[in-house]
């Protein structure tokens, strides 16, 4: 276990460096392509300044979609997409295995669609990076299939606490997505994996929130009024239909652009970062910014700032994060949907908390407050990690008034976005290709109790040289009584006293799976006990019986 969890160590410390090294080739080619200078300085949180490219700047992404194609198509199409169903892929199917190249491809990839202006976000890539490492050490070590897993979810919780300062949140990530087991030899080397890369990340990128929420510097979650509470509750019903309409609307526009849209995987990548383009330059021209490229981490701080962004506007920008995000990843980048997911919430949430405050004006409600509570409900309905939802954006905004109606509006869209689509954000494209994973973690509470609890004792014996006819004769009390069947005094099968009730003159099908006797008593009619009557009730009893001798299945 020691030398386990050193490992798990040496894991966080990479993968809080990976984040390091992957956001800082995001600014690198964010600057370069958009401002046309050499800089590794990049603040997520503010607005990017209009590009020197002017029009220009709309063929950006599609420069971008051409090199990220060539990466993914020789390279590793492992890195196509949001990266996470590739790490829970290889959980379930592929005994905790993943190409070496993959973190190399993922963070170019990832970091050049992200840099030249693609609508998607970071997570999924350090989770695939981190994962990446962390099965290569345990494929060079021969570590056990167990251990494999316990490193993969390490790394890829170690690079979420990483990239955004959610300590905590990176361990219940793990948890919730990763593990499919939860115990003290795999909650520790996650946990440990989650402080060292924290650590590393807050070197590098300083110990302060994601987000800044000035506006909560007085409370605004008054919950002792019971309208306020219906509020959230229907805000959690509201994330979880677009929630839904995310899912949906993704996998669809990946379907479009797989089968509708002709054309090798590099036309349907720039056709699709082209339509992006046009989004964020149109949107530079009419409303100052361009909003909905990247990681959108500066629009997502104007709501929570309480930036003057009208009730039309935020709409505006719901809808076409959901477009734009839609063509980036349908049309084949590598990003992930963890940042798009808070922008929907944070504008969504936004938009909702002004009809609120204008219907009850009493009340002193601030939108930024449902913008924040609004990220948390998209988060976790979309992505099935509901607790890591609540937890990371506690964590990100350090506002703990934010956890009640949180917990509220999360629960309720994760239950109404599982009712209208069963299938997460992440299992969907698992399920599409015939790879469905577990839905939750079970543990079967018998395995708790010792034999003595569990065993039955209502127990008879009867020869084997009985026939049934004889057998349907004994008194049961009680119905669900076994009978040993003995035979030169050793026990060789047993039968119930059901299989011999007058309700079942013969017994069930099943027997003859482990037995074929039935049809040699019979004679050359061949023909089967439960469809012969007079012939099964000359059988000894031997025939009938559930055999003893179990044969264990190859595992």
């Amino acid at each position: 276990m020691l030398v386990f969890s050193g490992l798990a160590l040496l894991t966080g410390i990479v993968a809080g460096f990976g984040a390091v090294f992957f956001r800082g080739l995001i600014a690198l080619f964010h600057n370069l392509l958009f401002l046309g200078k050499l800089s590794f300085s990049y603040d997520a949180t503010a607005h990017t300044p209009a590009s020197p490219l002017g029009p220009l700047v709309i063929f950006v992404p599609v420069l971008g979609a051409l090199v990220v194609a060539y990466l993914v198509k020789n390279y590793a199409p492992e890195a196509k997409g949001h990266g996470v169903p590739e790490v829970m892929e290889a959980i379930h199917y592929h005994r905790g295995r993943m190409r070496p190249i993959v973190a190399v491809i993922k963070s170019f990839a990832s970091a050049l669609s992200i840099g030249s202006g693609g609508s998607v976000g970071r997570e999924g890539p350090i989770v695939q990076i981190g994962s990446a490492f962390s099965a290569t050490i345990g494929e060079l070590l021969h570590l056990p299939t167990w251990q494999r897993i316990t490193l993969i979810a390490a790394g890829a919780g170690g690079g979420i606490a990483a990239t955004f300062n959610t300590p905590v949140g990176g361990v219940l990530f793990a948890l919730e997505l990763m593990l499919h087991e939860v115990s003290v030899r795999t909650l520790v080397p996650v946990t440990i994996a989650t402080v060292a890369a924290t650590y590393v990340g807050q070197i590098a990128f300083g110990p302060h929130p994601a987000f800044l929420i000035p506006a909560f510097e007085s409370p605004y979650f008054h919950l002792t009024n019971p309208f306020v509470l219906m509020a959230y509750a229907v805000l959690g019903v509201i994330t979880g239909l677009v929630s839904a309409l995310f899912i949906v609307t993704l996998y669809a526009f990946e379907s479009i652009f797989e089968h509708r849209i002709r054309g090798s995987y590099y036309r349907q990548h720039c056709i699709g970062m082209l339509l992006v383009g046009l989004i964020f330059y149109a949107l530079m021209m009419t409303c100052g910014h361009y909003y909905v490229e990247g990681v959108g981490y500066a629009t997502i701080q104007d709501v929570l700032s309480g930036a003057h962004i009208g009730f039309v506007l935020l709409l505006l920008l719901f809808g076409l994060k959901l477009l734009a995000t839609s063509l980036t990843l349908g049309s084949g980048a590598s990003g992930g949907v963890f940042s798009p997911a808070l922008f929907m919430g944070a504008t969504l949430g936004g938009a909702y908390g002004m009809i609120v405050k204008s219907l009850a004006p009493g009340l002193d409600i601030n939108p930024a407050a449902f913008a924040v509570v609004g990220m948390a409900g998209v988060v976790g309905g979309s992505t099935a990690a509901a607790v890591t939802a609540i937890v990371m954006i506690f964590e990100m905004t350090l506002d703990y008034r934010v956890v009640i109606p949180m917990t509220l509006t999360v629960a309720v869209s994760y239950g109404v976005r599982r009712a209208v689509i069963r299938n997460s954000i992440y299992t969907r494209k698992l399920v599409l290709r015939g790879h469905p994973v577990p839905e939750a973690l079970q543990t079967h509470v018998y395995l708790t109790n010792s034999a003595k609890s569990l065993m039955d004792t209502r127990i008879e014996t009867v020869p084997a040289s009985e026939t049934v006819e004889e057998f349907r004769k004994h008194p049961a009390a009680d119905p669900s009584v076994w009978y040993l069947v003995t035979e030169d005094g050793r026990v060789v099968g047993l039968v119930s006293s059901e299989d011999g009730g007058e309700t079942r003159p013969a017994m069930a099908p099943r027997w003859a799976r482990w037995r074929g006797a039935t049809s040699a008593w019979c004679g050359s009619r061949h023909r089967s006990a439960w469809s012969a009557e007079p012939c099964a009730g000359r059988m000894p009893l031997l025939h009938w019986l559930l055999p003893m001798a179990w044969t264990r299945p190859k595992m």
